[in-house]
């Protein structure tokens, strides 16, 4: 009798794992269905991970959560932080679900190269770039300097250690066959290398960032600026070398210059974890790029669905993507 009861214990067990197992799959079939009906549940919120109050990408933020929370209904919060290198690490410790950052500092971090050397971070994509943070090779009419290649032996800076405006000057002197072993290289701030301008110090100095730069304006009130060019051909074989660049310029009138200069730049963008579904990363770009007119900051006017693919640099998020796909948008 004993064994008899031992027996029909184990059949109890199995069949009671059995009928678990059953109602485990029935859940997952059910959140499949919904997911396949456009019943996904939605995040109550999310964060948007911006700069520093006193430059652009906070205020600008600020417009985007607002037409993703009057558009999607998720609450969503723009937050300060130290900017593109440090926004990439956050939304690798899924510490925010959108972020702003240069485009050439996003395909650092996913190629794990220069300050992203110690790891790759492998779970973001591209919503879309925003507008151009320009390439400026800022000198004055004393010095001289009339082309990248005069740069040869003069006294360069090239930006603060750690920024993307150092590897920008060295990818642009590398298409002129010149290296920081050419140039008497200086590792100074913006603000640093027109001060070094105006007193004599220094030559020239890469500057990347949008047009007119308060810096380089402060140093037009005194000095006669001249920005050095960068010739159609090499344009183009930086940016095939180096596809998170695109085609810019110095507006004429800009620093008191006389015509354009051809340049390239950098593109401001947005960018998101690929863990944020299909569907949703659809309504955020679509209530972004839909709306722009909403958005307060005078850089709004510049950002625009049709070139929000130019010079992306990394994979765009599906969701992104089914957008752009939907009104025919293309890379130029």
């Amino acid at each position: 009798m004993k064994k008899k009861r031992s027996i029909w214990a184990i059949v109890m067990s199995i069949l009671l794992v059995t009928l678990a197992a059953c109602g485990t799959d029935k859940v997952d079939d059910s959140d499949e269905k919904d997911k396949k009906n456009g019943n996904e549940k939605k995040p109550e919120f999310i964060s948007i991970v911006t700069g520093g109050t006193g430059g652009t990408y906070y205020p600008l933020g600020g417009s985007f959560a607002k037409i993703i929370t009057d558009e999607t209904g998720i609450k969503t919060n723009a937050e300060v932080s130290g900017a593109s290198a440090e926004n990439m690490n956050l939304l690798a410790n899924e510490e925010a679900e959108l972020a702003f950052s240069q485009t050439d500092i996003a395909s650092y971090a996913v190629e794990g190269k220069l300050m992203f050397e110690t790891g790759k971070i492998n779970n973001v994509k591209a919503i879309g770039t925003l507008y151009p943070e320009t390439i400026q090779i800022v000198t004055t009419s004393k010095s001289g300097i009339k082309s990248i290649e005069d740069l040869k032996d003069k006294r360069v800076s090239v930006g603060a250690p750690g920024s993307g405006t150092v590897a920008n000057a060295e990818q642009i002197l590398e298409v002129h066959g010149l290296t920081f072993a050419d140039i008497k290289k200086q590792d100074l701030s913006f603000d640093e290398s027109t001060a070094g301008l105006q007193d004599g110090t220094i030559d020239a100095a890469f500057v990347t960032a949008g047009t007119p730069t308060g810096a380089v304006e402060s140093l037009a009130a005194t000095e006669d600026v001249v920005i050095v060019p960068i010739n159609k051909d090499k344009v183009e074989a930086l940016i095939k070398k180096y596809p998170y660049y695109t085609t810019d310029e110095v507006p004429s009138g800009v620093y008191g210059l006389e015509e354009k200069v051809p340049t390239v730049a950098v593109q401001a963008m947005l960018v998101v974890r690929d863990d944020l579904s299909e569907s949703l990363v659809y309504d955020i770009t679509k209530a972004i790029f839909e709306n722009t007119d909403k958005i307060t900051h005078a850089k709004g006017k510049l950002i625009k669905a049709e070139k929000a693919l130019n010079g992306v640099g990394i994979d765009v998020h599906p969701g992104a993507q089914k957008y752009f796909d939907e009104k025919g948008i293309k890379a130029n």
